[in-house]
This record gives C-alpha cells, sequence and structure tokens, in this order.
C-alpha cells in the first residue's frame, strides 16, 4: 500500500519530470530561433554578383544568416516614435568594382572609423593587425564615399540584438561588387559562440570568404556561429547611440525587421589612429 508519504515524493517527482520537458523543450526552441536569426545575417549570390539579403548575417531573407522563428519582442513596436534627426542633404553613390583593392594600408598601425549617422556618432577602433582585409577595404570604400546617405536596413531585437548597416541599396541586396576574406574567425571574444556587445563584424552569404560592405554593430551580447569577421571595437559613446536606436524597435514588431529610428549614415570616415 502507497503511503501519503510516498504518493507526495511521486507526485513531485512527476512535477519535476514535467518541468524538465518543458525547459528541454524551450531551449530546443531557442536555440532553432537562435539559428534561423543567425543565417539571416548573410548575403545572397545573384549569378556573378553578390547581393545582401534583407536579413542580417545567410546575413539574414538572405537576412546576414538567421534560420529560427522569431517571436515578438517587447521592445519591437512599430508606433515607437522616430529618435533620429533628418539626414544631411545628398544621395547615394552608385559605385561597384571588380575585385577587392589592393591592401595599402599600414598593417602595424591602429585605425578608427567614425559613423556619422542621424541619430549620433558612432566611434569604432578598427583591428587592423587580424583583419587586414576588412580594415582595408573599409578604408577604400570610405575614402570614395560609398556608404555615405546609405541607411541601415536591419535591426534585430530577439535571438540576436544588432543593427545592420552598409547596404547602397538600402534593401539588404547591395555590395561594393567584390568580396573580401574571412578573417579573424579565432578571435578569443567569440569564445562561447557569442559576439559580445560592442563588436562590429562581416555579413556574408553564409558561405567563406563572402564578405563585401554589409556589416552589422552588436548592441548586446548575441549567440551567433564564429562565421562573420570581428573587426572592431565600438565605443561607449557609440554604443549609447546603437541602444538609443534599439530602444526605438523594429517596424514588424517579431523581433526582426526595418528599425523604426531612421538610421542614415551621413558619412563615414576611417583615418590612421
Amino acid at each position: 500500500m502507497v503511503t501519503q508519504e510516498q504518493r507526495r515524493r511521486q507526485l513531485a517527482r512527476e512535477k519535476f519530470l514535467r518541468q524538465q520537458q518543458r525547459r528541454t523543450a524551450a531551449r530546443r526552441k531557442t536555440h532553432a530561433r537562435n539559428a534561423i536569426i543567425a543565417s539571416v545575417l548573410g548575403v545572397i549570390v545573384v549569378g556573378s554578383v553578390v547581393s545582401y539579403a534583407t536579413g542580417v548575417f545567410k546575413n539574414d531573407d538572405s537576412k546576414a544568416n538567421a534560420n529560427a522563428e522569431v517571436t515578438p519582442s517587447a521592445s519591437a513596436s512599430s508606433a515607437a516614435p522616430d529618435p533620429c534627426e533628418k539626414a544631411a542633404a545628398g544621395k547615394v553613390k552608385s559605385l561597384t568594382w571588380k575585385k577587392e583593392p589592393a591592401v595599402t594600408i599600414d598593417k602595424s598601425a591602429g585605425y578608427t572609423m567614425k559613423m556619422a549617422t542621424t541619430c549620433g556618432e558612432i566611434d569604432i577602433a578598427l583591428n587592423t593587425a587580424k583583419a587586414p582585409h576588412t580594415v582595408n577595404s573599409f578604408n577604400f570604400l570610405a575614402g570614395k564615399g560609398f556608404f555615405d546617405h546609405t541607411k541601415c536596413h536591419r535591426l534585430t531585437t530577439n535571438g540576436i540584438y544588432v543593427l545592420q548597416c552598409g547596404d547602397p541599396t538600402g534593401a539588404g541586396s547591395g555590395g561594393p561588387g567584390y568580396t573580401i576574406p574571412d578573417e579573424n574567425l579565432k578571435d578569443k571574444s567569440l569564445t562561447g559562440g557569442v559576439y559580445p556587445a560592442g563588436t562590429i563584424a562581416m555579413a556574408n552569404t553564409g558561405q567563406a570568404h563572402t564578405g563585401g560592405s554589409q556589416f552589422f554593430l552588436v548592441y548586446q551580447d548575441s549567440q551567433l556561429p564564429a562565421s562573420y569577421t570581428p573587426f572592431g571595437t565600438i565605443s561607449k559613446s557609440g554604443m549609447t547611440v546603437l541602444e538609443k536606436i534599439a530602444a526605438a524597435g523594429e517596424s514588424t514588431g517579431a523581433g526582426d525587421g526595418a528599425p523604426n529610428a531612421t538610421v542614415v549614415i551621413n558619412k563615414m570616415t576611417v583615418a590612421k589612429s
């Protein structure tokens, strides 16, 4: 005969098992969602031309590589006010090149990148030694005015937390016409499958060595595979700007879409520090 105490313990065990099953299912769902979002951080190849999808990372609709179902985020609201200023006068230049520019930067020197945006200035210390091709490409493109007047077209607010920029079309389908090699994928900062807040990294197609001009700025630790070249660190003041943009949410209310804030890069500059 089962005593009252034995019955109580049995019920407690059954309750514990149910809780464990629910937690396991939730973890699997979260992992799948993050994998989907990660796949969206990519670039799409059309014929012989590399173009970036509207997602962040496989660059993500091919939005930079996010393949998981995204659930609504509390911070995402289509009704959120635009915290940014009107864009400076000017238009995006239509520029493409057939091959990566020759590396002309001083690999032993430090370089900084300044993004003068409608939402504030974002300063970035570039990692020249570990990502020379990437830094050289940004130095080249910024010098040509490639990024000037371009919109940051994607914000993710669920699973991964990034702002994606660098597409002259503003729709996630543009690039410079050439690709650059992956670099610095074994950086110690990526330990544990996380791109830490303050990282700037390249978007790509989901395939090796397919980065172009699209990049993403991480405003909160984000779980992503080490497939996207990390090439710099965002300043504290720059993080404040990113947090303001993120707080305004994105347009779909599903955690992945165009930012409600009108983020336009009025001017991008790269300089030797």
